[in-house]
């Protein structure tokens, strides 16, 4: 949140949310409570002294007041240019950091130049400094460790030399073979390095390294094939999906709307079940949903991600005759059904889809733990008997899945209830009726 923005972009932003408060009718104190802020947090967004960081709160704003999909896409728009221009500002009030002083350097102390063989008439010697630290013993103790140091140095050129060769000598007369080695060995009072061995055994003796070895010690440095790269992460194939999804398998659109089909006679069959009691009422009487049938999903993210729901598919199992069986319904005397947004499948179709009715907007939706999503299905038949089940197609960040959808891991089953006959449960009764019309 960006406090006291004062800016263009952020003035229109706010001027959309108040123009969606005002026309929804609600207060500030009961948006607070639906979308788990502050009053004082939407009374910022509102007047423009604040724009919020992410886009996420505005839509779920919008959406409370009822917000049409044109007025989504303007308001994420204006949030965008208000965004922008918030990091245009942040970007000319931010001061350059003081560059850094560079560290004093200090020059190290040059070692005293000691006479080569050549200006005491004496022929060059291989070596030279550690015959002059024998010459002149009583030289002080600061020019000896410099005199040790460059023999230092040049017995590690020799052992350089000795582990870069990749074959063992014959004791032949090569200029680089270990006669030579042992020369410069001799010159320098440094006795010659064995070569190493890697990953020899215990018991055997050291062994050379070959090209071979020397390309497998480059490769114990590089990352192992079976470790991710840290720029380009990946996701177990069998890691859980990031969302959940709650189904209600019966639905009651209003107290009547549910009928089941049960193959048993009045006598045999217990009173209306509630839409909580439906599950156990039709596993107890094996019913299948008369006519239609009326699905809810809650979906929520189970992290801090937000989840994409790119799509969602019907799928029929099987396909047959209707059931001769017995319609009951549900409840008696109920007025006009409550026209719900959710989605429609028409199962006596050759390749039944999912299509939008009610005034639902069409996927793909976002959701995340704290903003949740709910879908109404509602399928329907007059010809079959129809087994059928969903599938919701998701993504997330590099992540893609499908979650598959049905009741406690069997399909949803309806079947269509032409000319069979109907029973009614009257309000105070104690046993089923026939319908006048069933």
């Amino acid at each position: 949140m960006s406090e006291g923005t004062g800016a263009v972009e952020t003035e229109e932003f706010a001027r959309l949310l108040r123009e969606l408060k005002d026309r929804s009718g609600l207060s500030y104190g009961t948006l607070a409570k639906r979308l788990h802020m502050s009053t004082s947090t939407l009374h910022r967004y509102c007047n423009g002294t604040a724009l919020p960081h992410e886009y996420m709160p505005a839509e779920r704003f919008a959406r409370v007041c009822r917000a049409t999909p044109e007025e989504l896409v303007e308001l994420h728009r204006s949030w965008i240019l208000a965004d922008a221009a918030r990091g245009r500002r942040t970007d000319r009030t931010a001061e350059p950091a003081p560059a850094e002083a560079p560290a004093p350097v200090t020059e190290p102390e040059a070692a005293p130049v000691e006479p080569t063989a050549g200006e005491t008439g004496g022929a060059p010697v291989i070596g030279a400094p550690v015959v002059v630290a024998v010459a002149e013993p009583v030289r002080p103790r600061r020019r000896r460790s410099a005199l040790i140091a460059s023999a230092a140095a040049v017995a590690l050129l020799a052992a350089v030399m000795i582990v870069a060769r990749p074959t063992i000598w014959d004791g032949g007369s090569d200029a680089g073979g270990p006669q030579a080695a042992g020369a410069t060995a001799a010159a320098t009072g440094v006795p010659a390095v064995p070569e190493p061995s890697l990953s020899a055994p215990a018991a055997s003796t050291t062994r050379t390294v070959t090209p071979t070895d020397t390309a497998l010690a480059t490769a114990t440095t590089t990352p192992s094939p079976t470790t991710p790269s840290p720029s380009t992460p990946t996701q177990p194939s069998n890691a859980p999906a990031p969302l959940t999804v709650g189904t209600r398998p019966y639905v009651y659109a209003d107290p009547c709307s549910q009928h089941f089909l049960v193959n048993s006679a009045p006598a045999q069959v217990g009173p209306p079940a509630t839409e909580r009691d439906a599950p156990r009422w039709a596993a107890a009487y094996g019913a299948v949903s008369s006519g239609e049938q009326q699905v809810a999903l809650t979906v929520q993210g189970t992290g801090a991600d937000t989840v994409v729901l790119e799509a969602l598919h019907v799928r029929i199992t099987a396909k047959g005759a209707p059931l001769a069986w017995n319609d009951y319904s549900m409840g008696v005397g109920c007025g006009g059904e409550v026209d719900t947004k959710s989605f429609d499948i028409d199962l006596d179709r050759g390749s039944p889809v999912i299509t939008v009715r009610g005034g639902q907007r069409d996927f793909p939706y976002k959701v995340s733990k704290s903003d949740p999503e709910v879908f109404y299905v509602t399928a329907h038949t007059k010809a079959h008997d129809v087994r059928w089940d969903l599938t919701l197609d998701w993504s997330s960040g590099n992540r893609r899945g499908t979650v598959p959808i049905d009741n406690k891991g069997t399909p949803f089953r309806t079947s269509a209830d032409v000319n069979r006959p109907g029973y009614d449960y009257p309000p105070g009764g104690s046993e089923w009726i026939k319908r006048a019309d069933g």
